[in-house]
């Protein structure tokens, strides 16, 4: 059973930082597939892909909104995905899901991810 273990949610105000972090349980999932991070905002239908990194060349792929204040941050000795946010903004609040892909190479959507985590909360007061 391979287990993707988030924390670092919480409240923070605008402007602020917060650093999400995923362990997963399994070395083969980590270093041989895609990883990343989706979020759910409130009243959101779907999860939004954050960022993703491919397992083989580790090229990162983000959202335009986000590139110059979020940034991942893989330590493969300890099988840890980071997700350091910067200059929070109240619509940053959501859910953020770690994420396992199906593939080496990021996948277009949520519909290629392998394996969840539980979710972390985060919230953005203005």
């Amino acid at each position: 059973q391979v287990q993707l273990v988030e924390s670092g949610g919480g409240s923070v105000e605008a402007g602020g930082s917060l650093r999400l972090a995923c362990e997963i349980s399994s070395r083969e999932i980590f270093g041989g597939f895609a990883v990343g991070w989706f979020r759910q905002g409130p009243e959101k239908e779907r999860r939004e892909g954050v960022v993703c990194i491919n397992a083989a060349d580790e090229t990162s792929y983000y959202i335009d909104s986000l590139k110059g204040r979020f940034t991942l941050l893989k330590d493969n000795a300890k099988n840890t995905l980071y997700l350091q946010m910067d200059n929070l903004k109240v619509e940053d609040t959501a859910m953020y899901y770690c994420a396992a892909s199906r593939f080496g190479n990021c996948p277009a959507g949520s519909g290629g991810v392998r394996y969840w985590g539980q979710g972390t909360q985060v919230t953005v007061s203005s």
